[in-house]
Parts: structure tokens; C-alpha cells; sequence
């Protein structure tokens, strides 16, 4: 411990050690404060060409084409004829397809010739075409239901039955409540900020109504939800994540931080079975107890982040679970090192990791046995590179350092961190999980907070069908309006509800066709 400016050793020794306490004490500060800094005004990015300079070219998503030199450039080099090409042209082919065209024809204003005052007739004409918008138009919806009667007859008063909706006897649509939930779960609006929409366009709403009208919903989809899971949880390979989520205790003015979980799978990278999906569950604890309960009877490989729940998950006699772990994550432990003290060894790993990713990215959407065959003969080497070099420096670190915590934080999943080498199926990293999380991270921006678990909940199910949704290329405002309209008319019964799941899902159009076919 420091001493007090009075109370200084007399002895030269003791003096010095104090100094050299001082010093170590004083890097270590400088060291936080430098990465609080980081955090509070430094670049985000995890590239490497942000964190290495020119050692990011091994970097997923850094590679750059290096122009090669001739052996021969003492040579005197050849005048070559230089050969102008095109512009591609753009925006013409870029706008789809099928969006209404509304054509405008701009003539000139006098169509006699200049020269000779002569008509003129049209020899060409060029095109041009630009996206327009058209903000949305709010209306209300009259429905007139006439009674009939026989004139002959005392009774048999006839009158069409009223159409079903999603919420009876309220003031809005399907296709209203569609747009608000897809606003608010797809696209991070909140609630509040929809009804000052809406009361722009003249249409003022109880700030209540919304958040009801919201449950509802998740009411009506409640049993797709759980379809989904099932689905998640029916595969081999499933990835995990949570988050925290603050949520509004009732009848007092403070919140209480739960958790989101997020479930997720997706066989794309290597041409697999199973779909993109994601699904949330909200939980009030983040301990072994809730995530035991959330996979009770899974039986695959789980890939995770180091959180601790999951390895005591497998400790605690949870079988048939083989744990993975994210390369990207021990990778950030490195990043944060380097940002805090720079270190070349520390780079040195930064860039062996590059090089896996690298691999990874040529690889991708090849099928498993390629991914593993290309991941034997190359990237093998370069980790057995990385435990080396870790091996090597770790003993002669400070084990208080940042670099030091990033090693022994490598060497204790290290099993889990390479289990990639053996399986074509599985991937170097959660990012599938973790770019699901981005939506209810940008929620929780946006709104702060859930108003109650119930509302939790709500949020839960809807972003889960609506974020899979995205995931599987859909706009999710179409799906849902055709999945609630469906559901609510009961033109899909309970044990058909498998084809509403996003990767199932197929426009009213294209199933007038195929009916028709």
C-alpha cells in the first residue's frame, strides 16, 4: 500500500520497493483508464485493420488485394492500348421488379423545329427511373351489414355474420395491429412514439390501448412461438445467448433488471437442414437453475459464450450436451488487451486469429465435409500456432495483466474453442445468436424498459416470429398481416400451424396458384 507523504521508509531498500509498488500501481491505472477511454470515445469496430493497422488483411471481412510486382520490372514496361468500358448503369436494374411504375412523360415545350419551324416527330427517347414514396394513408373502415327480411313472413331476418377480428369490437384492424406490432418488435419504434404518429394524421388513441392490444397478439401467436422453439430445439447444433432486460416493477418507480435468453439456429453457412430462426425467453434469474430448465431434454452440441451457467449446464450432469465456444470472444479479450497496452504478442494473436477467419470466409457455404477438410489441413496449423505462442508467454506475464487474463482465459476453453476442427457442422463463433440480439438491443434503446413481464413476454414472442421472419428474407409487416388474418379467420387449424413458420410461409397469391395448378 501507498505511505503517507510523513510517514516515508528511511531505508533505501524499502524506499525502492515502495517506488517500483508505486509504479506498477500507477501503469495499472493508466492501463483502466485507457480502456474506459476506449469504451467511452474509441472506435467500436473489432476489424483489425482498425486495431492492427496493416496487419488487418487477415481479418474476416478486412482482405484487400495487394497488386503483385513483376520479377522483371527493371524492364522497360510495354505501352499497352488502354481500353475504356462502360459505366454499368445503375438504378434501372436495381429497383425491383415488381413495384407499381407510374410513368411521367416530360415533352418539350414547342415541337416545332427550331430551324425551319417544321414538325417535329419523336426518333428515341431516353428513361430514367427512381424510387418514390408514398406515406402511408390512414383511413377507416365502414362495414355495412344489411338485415333482409320476407315481407310474407313474420321471421327469418337475414344478415351476413360480422367479419372476425384479432381484438372484438375494437377500433382497429388486423392490419393496423400488424403494423404497430411489426413498428415496434422489427423496427424499434416505440409504442408512444406510433400514437404521435398517428395523431398527426388526426387519429388520437388512449396511450393504453396499445400496450393491451400488443398481448393480444401475443395471445393469438403464442402457439407459433412455440413451434419455433420446438423447431430450435429439435436440431443438432442450436446456438445460446442472453441479455439484460429491464423491466418496470409494478407500483413502484424502479426497475428490475431480468434476462432475455435467445435460442437460435441456422444451417446456412454449410448448405444444412436447418432454417434461420431465433427465439427469445424471458426470465427473471440467469443462473444454472433457468438455463437447465430452458433445455431440459436438448441433446446436441450447444454453442455458447465463457458464461458460467452453461459449463456448470454440463458439470451438473446435463447429457448430452457437448459445449462450444466462441472464438470471436476470446478474441475480443485480446482486442481489449491491445487497446489498453499495446503488445506485440498480443497483435501477433490478433492476426493468427485473422487467419482463421479468413479460411472461414472461403469456406462458407460449402457443405461440412469441405469446411472440415479445408479446416484439417490449414487451420489446424495456425491454431496449434496460437496455444504455442500462448504457452510460451503466459509464464512470463503478470498475472494481473489484461494480456495474461485474455491466455488463461483461451487455454481454459481451449477444448471447446477448436471442437470447430473436428466438425464441418459447427462454426468458429456465436455471431449467428449474437446479430439476433441486435434487435432487442436496439429496443430496449429505444423504450428503455418493458412495462411489466407480462409486456416482458409479449416482447419476447413477437420479436421471435417477426426477427425470424427477417432472418428467412421476408418483410415481416406482409407475414404477420397474412399469419394473424389466417389464425383469427381459422383458416389454419392448430396441427397445421407448421405452415406459417417463416421458411414455410407462402403468399396468398402463391398458394391461389399452386391451388390452381
Amino acid at each position: 500500500m501507498p505511505a503517507e507523504a510523513d510517514n516515508l521508509p528511511d531505508n533505501l531498500e524499502q524506499m525502492a520497493a515502495l517506488v517500483r509498488e508505486l509504479r506498477a500501481e500507477n501503469a495499472q491505472l493508466r492501463s483502466l483508464l485507457k480502456g474506459m477511454a476506449q469504451q467511452a470515445f474509441g472506435n467500436r469496430s473489432e476489424r483489425a485493420s482498425v486495431i492492427l493497422g496493416d496487419q488487418g488483411q487477415l481479418d474476416l471481412g478486412d482482405l484487400v488485394s495487394t497488386p503483385t510486382v513483376a520479377a522483371n520490372d527493371d524492364e522497360a514496361p510495354e505501352d499497352k492500348p488502354v481500353i475504356k468500358r462502360p459505366r454499368a448503369k445503375r438504378g434501372i436494374m436495381a429497383l425491383p421488379a415488381h413495384l407499381e411504375r407510374v410513368e411521367q412523360v416530360i415533352d418539350p415545350q414547342t415541337l416545332d423545329c427550331p430551324c425551319c419551324a417544321g414538325k417535329l416527330h419523336k426518333i428515341g427517347e431516353d428513361a430514367s427511373e427512381a424510387l418514390d414514396w408514398v406515406p402511408a394513408i390512414v383511413r377507416v373502415i365502414r362495414t355495412v351489414r344489411p338485415r333482409y327480411a320476407c315481407r310474407n313472413c313474420r321471421e327469418g331476418v337475414i344478415q351476413a355474420p360480422a367479419p372476425r377480428r384479432a381484438i372484438p369490437g375494437s377500433m382497429v384492424t388486423t392490419s393496423t395491429l400488424a403494423w404497430m406490432a411489426t413498428a415496434r418488435f422489427a423496427w424499434s419504434i416505440p409504442l408512444n412514439r406510433q400514437l404521435q404518429m398517428l395523431a398527426g394524421q388526426g387519429a388520437i388513441l388512449d396511450r393504453a390501448l396499445p400496450s393491451r392490444w400488443m398481448r393480444k397478439i401475443a395471445w393469438w401467436l403464442r402457439s407459433l412461438y412455440e413451434l419455433q422453439l420446438a423447431y430450435i430445439h429439435a436440431q443438432s447444433r442450436i446456438f445460446c445467448d442472453g441479455t439484460r432486460m429491464p423491466v418496470l416493477e409494478k407500483g413502484r418507480k424502479r426497475t428490475r433488471i431480468t434476462q432475455f435468453w435467445a435460442h437460435a439456429c441456422d444451417d446456412g453457412p454449410w448448405s444444412g437442414p436447418a432454417r434461420p430462426a431465433v427465439a427469445y425467453i424471458h426470465a427473471r434469474g440467469r443462473g444454472h437453475a433457468e438455463a437447465r430448465q430452458q433445455l431440459a431434454g436438448y441433446r446436441g452440441i450447444l454453442q455458447v459464450d465463457g458464461y458460467g451457467a452453461y459449463k456448470a449446464l454440463v458439470r451438473k450432469g446435463a447429457e448430452g450436451i457437448v459445449l462450444v465456444f466462441c472464438l470471436a470472444h476470446a478474441r475480443r479479450k485480446f482486442v481489449d488487451a491491445y487497446r489498453k497496452s499495446p503488445s506485440p504478442v498480443a497483435a501477433a494473436i490478433i492476426g493468427l486469429i485473422g487467419e482463421v477467419y479468413a479460411i472461414e470466409a472461403r469456406v462458407r457455404a460449402s457443405n461440412a465435409a469441405d469446411r472440415l477438410a479445408a479446416r484439417q489441413a490449414e487451420t489446424c496449423k495456425v491454431m496449434a500456432t496460437i496455444k504455442t505462442q500462448i504457452d510460451d508467454m503466459l509464464p512470463r506475464l503478470s498475472p494481473k495483466s489484461d494480456l495474461a487474463k485474455a491466455m488463461r482465459y483461451t487455454l481454459n476453453h481451449w477444448k471447446g474453442l477448436t471442437l470447430f476442427l473436428e466438425d464441418g457442422r459447427v462454426e468458429v463463433d456465436t455471431n449467428t445468436v449474437e446479430r439476433g440480439m441486435r434487435n432487442v438491443a436496439q429496443g430496449r434503446k429505444s423504450s428503455l424498459f418493458a412495462g411489466s413481464e407480462e409486456g416482458a413476454r409479449t416482447w419476447a414472442v413477437l420479436a421471435s416470429l417477426l426477427q425470424t421472419a427477417r432472418l428467412n428474407g421476408l418483410d415481416p409487416y406482409t407475414w404477420l398481416n397474412d399469419v394473424l388474418e389466417r389464425i383469427v379467420n381459422e383458416e389454419v387449424m392448430i396441427n397445421d400451424l407448421h405452415s406459417l413458420l417463416a421458411w414455410n410461409w407462402r403468399p396468398a397469391t402463391d398458394r391461389l396458384e399452386a391451388l390452381a395448378a
